[in-house]
């Protein structure tokens, strides 16, 4: 017995249906790989550049400029191209990304970027920088991870600074000296003991609405002003969350601890932590 009309039809509807799904699944699968992958190594070999020319920079500088430490970082500062180098042991020794100046989607398929009106390394204020966290080389993929007292090293043409990310909201209350006499602690502590009310709200992680700006201000979460001798000198780093998804912001905020001019043969030795 043949089919029906009506079945022939429903049955050509489920396959074409079928075929559609299938179709519009290669193409999502596509997607991701080109999002997680490609975007990657696209990423890989703008931030290999960006590297060498800030290298070969440095190097022609060293031949004809005398390094000054107090000279400002921010100084002249390309959108799009590299000033500084950032480590994070905690996320393994090989950890280094260049730092870019911006934070335009072009700026962050280099790598790291340094949003433009917050402080340079090491000043006073808010050194803030943004970074993926899937695809486009992913610098912080792993934001997450970091622990209060973790470090997070900058190196400029002149000088490296160490930064180590606060206490955690849940550990505020309980930080005691003894915490702060651990090596990795020493210089951390709850920002609001140490520098007042307008820190209360400055804690080593928080997740908020990606139109809170105010997580990068020169004190985070806090609309008042401050003279800059009330002012500590932080690095903030956000990015995008939960991964796969822009619907948050991942914000991790850390105070300079430690700094030291550059001279040959010389390396921090918190580049050695684990």
């Amino acid at each position: 017995m043949s089919a029906s009309p009506r079945d022939g039809i429903g049955r050509r509807s489920v396959r074409g249906l079928g075929e559609v799904l299938i179709t519009v699944g290669l193409v999502i699968l596509l997607f991701v790989v080109y999002e997680v992958y490609v975007t990657d190594l696209i990423s890989m070999r703008k931030q290999a550049n960006a590297d060498a020319q800030l290298d070969a920079r440095w190097d022609a500088d060293a031949n004809t400029v005398t390094p000054d430490p107090q000279r400002p970082v921010r100084t002249n500062l390309v959108p799009g191209e590299a000033f500084a180098k950032m480590y994070i042991p905690a996320l393994g020794r090989d950890y280094q990304f260049a730092v870019v100046e911006g934070t335009t989607p072009a700026d962050l398929e280099i790598g790291p970027g340094h949003y433009r009106a917050t402080a340079g390394p090491g000043e006073k204020g808010n050194f803030a920088v943004a970074g993926h966290r899937v695809g486009k080389g992913a610098p912080f993929n792993d934001l997450d991870l970091l622990q209060s007292c973790d470090a997070v090293v900058v190196e400029t043409e002149s000088m490296w600074f160490v930064y180590r990310v606060l206490p955690m909201t849940n550990e505020e209350a309980s930080w005691t000296q003894d915490k702060e006499r651990h090596p990795r602690c020493a210089g951390v502590q709850p920002l609001e003991r140490s520098h007042g009310a307008p820190y209360a709200n400055t804690p080593g992680q928080e997740i908020v609405r990606p139109e809170q700006g105010e997580v990068i201000d020169p004190v985070p979460n806090y609309r008042g002003e401050l003279s800059a001798d009330q002012l500590a000198s932080l690095m903030t780093m956000t990015t995008c969350h939960p991964k796969f998804s822009d619907r948050q912001r991942l914000i991790v905020h850390a105070v300079l601890t430690q700094s030291y001019p550059k001279r040959p043969g010389f390396l921090p030795g918190e580049l050695t932590e684990e």
